[in-house]
């Protein structure tokens, strides 16, 4: 019997150490057991930080789009990789039993007396559980601890998870938490640590709207000295905002931005494709008409002081921006030269590459046989710029408006107007300098490329839109934030789902987190030092931690979730350790 399970544990560890050194995520072992390598599954990585792990789970049911495997594929003890075609479904358990026999190979291969077995220093190893044993276990993990690197004493991790209640008398206390924590360890040395998370971008609340946004700004708390449960963090606690935007919500100051970006990156997309899908635009006056207008109001006001030519028409944008009621940025500027005036005339009409050719053959005209000579910023880089910059010398070069030219010609007005834009609340600001920005102000490079460098420039100010209108977040804190933001996306492509972190003072945002339930709460009794500290820790969430087990929520069907006065209801975790030596 002894021999039988060395056996089946030399088989298992082995497979392990294999799965270790592929560069695969998956593999089969026997014919009901998953095993995977991750750093982060949620729970997991709260307990073991960012180093790899696996996870055994029961095997999803796999598709068969037709043919049989091989009997060497569906070996029971194949040691090779496998590739699952999984039904869509998420991960399964295994039984307590199956779990407890896996973990117990995992300890003794660890276990440096077993010299029936060949030690390797493996990553953690977890198991999915499926709580049916009464303390209801979710998981059961272990994980050597190694001192001058030599295996001596392995932690065995319990995980108990129960539904979402808002009663707060079934929580544990503080108290019962530490001796839950004693009864493991009998160290009377215990510190205490709380942990909570408020997610402060949905407590705007705006009653008429109902908005689906992936844009998330959520705190996170952590602090020493725990005295009960939800206790709210104290004004010495470590703060880390978690910023995520996505461009293009309507609760955004910079919305308006947006949709002016919105046209720009059409306009670049079909530049690169050749085939562009035109936007709903808010301007039923044709391109034409509005170009030949703008001409003739400078003709009209030769002499008015440059550029005031058009009454500031084009310069008082909308004062929709915020279409929820809160400040916009201000990001209007009043200086706007006649391309950046003709820009915006026409990307709010145009419908067509001869659109775009038609009121360009009009404006270059104009310019040539002298009937305007409009005023245009001294650091403009379009190529309608530098003709009329020729024309104060009467000297005007041919441009042939064929193909692509035109748009190319636009897609250059909307470059050089959306950075200025972007400099003039940057700078304005106080948030960076020109030479920070020089990165993404740069014309080195060719045009596809500074649109990407645009768009992540948006991105950074929808961040501080954020930052400004929803939390009122001080100068000194923007500032630094700032220059992390662009130092990070000088390097890194644009992407929407970072999650930008800065930290903060507590005060900065008490208004929110002591009138508000957090989404999530924990604390953690720890004792020992180093590699042997264990700890136990209590959790509660408004989602579950565990996604392999349904949860009955224990709700009543009538209790209004909606109603301010409701308590959150959360998911109960209780994680233990213990520490088993081997010397």
């Amino acid at each position: 019997m002894a021999g039988s399970v060395v056996s089946e544990a030399k088989r298992f560890i082995h497979f392990l150490r294999l799965c270790q050194d592929d560069d695969k995520d998956s593999w089969a072992y026997q014919e009901n057991i998953k095993i995977s390598k991750h750093d982060d599954e949620p729970l997991l990585s709260i307990i073991e930080g960012n180093q790899p792990f696996f996870i055994c789970e029961k095997m999803p049911p796999e598709h068969e789009p037709g043919g049989t495997e091989s009997a060497e594929e569906t070996s029971l003890n194949e040691e090779v990789s496998v590739k699952l075609e999984h039904l869509g479904i998420g991960p399964l358990p295994l039984s307590i039993n199956t779990a407890r026999k896996l973990l117990s190979w995992y300890t003794m291969s660890q276990n440096p007396n077993m010299a029936q077995l060949e030690a390797h220093v493996l990553h953690p190893l977890w198991v999915r559980c499926d709580m049916s044993d009464p303390a209801g276990t979710s998981w059961l993990g272990a994980e050597t601890v190694y001192v001058g690197g030599k295996a001596t004493a392995v932690k065995l991790y319990t995980v108990r998870s129960k539904g979402a209640t808002a009663d707060e008398t079934s929580f544990m206390t503080v108290d019962q938490l530490k001796q839950e924590h004693q009864n493991r360890h009998h160290s009377s040395a215990l510190v205490t640590k709380g942990w909570a998370e408020y997610n402060l971008f949905c407590l705007v609340k705006e009653e008429s709207l109902v908005i689906d946004s992936q844009s998330r700004v959520t705190a996170t708390f952590r602090w020493t000295n725990v005295e009960k449960m939800l206790e709210s963090p104290p004004l010495s606690s470590v703060v880390t905002l978690q910023i995520k935007v996505t461009v293009g919500d309507i609760r955004s100051p910079m919305f308006q931005k947006f949709r002016e970006l919105e046209f720009l990156l059409t306009l670049a997309e079909g530049l690169r494709t050749g085939e562009i899908e035109w936007l709903d635009l808010p301007e039923t006056r044709s391109t034409v008409d509005l170009t030949r207008e703008l001409i003739e109001g400078l003709e009209n006001v030769a002499n008015a002081v440059p550029g005031q030519n058009l009454k500031g028409s084009e310069n008082q944008k909308s004062k929709t921006d915020s279409v929820l009621g809160f400040s916009s940025m201000l990001m209007e500027r009043g200086d706007l030269d006649f391309t950046e005036q003709l820009w915006e005339k026409m990307r709010k009409s145009v419908t067509s590459y001869q659109d775009i050719t038609d009121s360009l053959k009009l404006v270059i005209k104009a310019v040539r046989f002298g009937q305007i000579k409009p005023w245009v910023h001294r650091d403009s880089s379009s190529s309608l710029s530098r003709l009329i910059v020729q024309s104060y010398q009467q000297q005007v070069d041919t441009v042939p408006l064929t193909g692509l030219t035109p748009a190319i010609m636009l897609l250059e007005l909307g470059l050089d107007k959306m950075r200025k834009d972007y400099i003039n609340y940057l700078v304005g600001k106080e948030l960076t300098t020109l030479n920070h920005l020089s990165y993404y102000l740069s014309t080195q490079v060719d045009l596809q490329e500074q649109v990407v460098r645009l768009k992540k420039l948006h991105h950074l100010l929808e961040i501080l839109g954020t930052c400004c209108s929803f939390l009122s977040l001080p100068h000194e804190r923007l500032f630094f934030f700032t220059q992390s933001c662009l130092q990070y996306y000088k390097t890194a492509p644009y992407n929407e789902e970072h999650v930008f972190e800065m930290q903060i003072k507590p005060a900065l945002i008490s208004h929110f987190y002591h009138t508000e339930q957090p989404t999530s709460w924990a604390v953690e009794v720890s004792s020992g030092q180093g590699s042997r500290e264990v700890k136990t820790s209590w959790h509660l969430s408004d989602k579950p931690l565990v996604d392999h087990v349904p949860f009955d929520s224990g709700l009543p069907l009538e209790v209004s979730v909606s109603a301010e006065s409701e308590k959150t209801a959360y998911f109960r975790t209780l994680v233990c350790c213990s520490l088993a030596n081997f010397i």
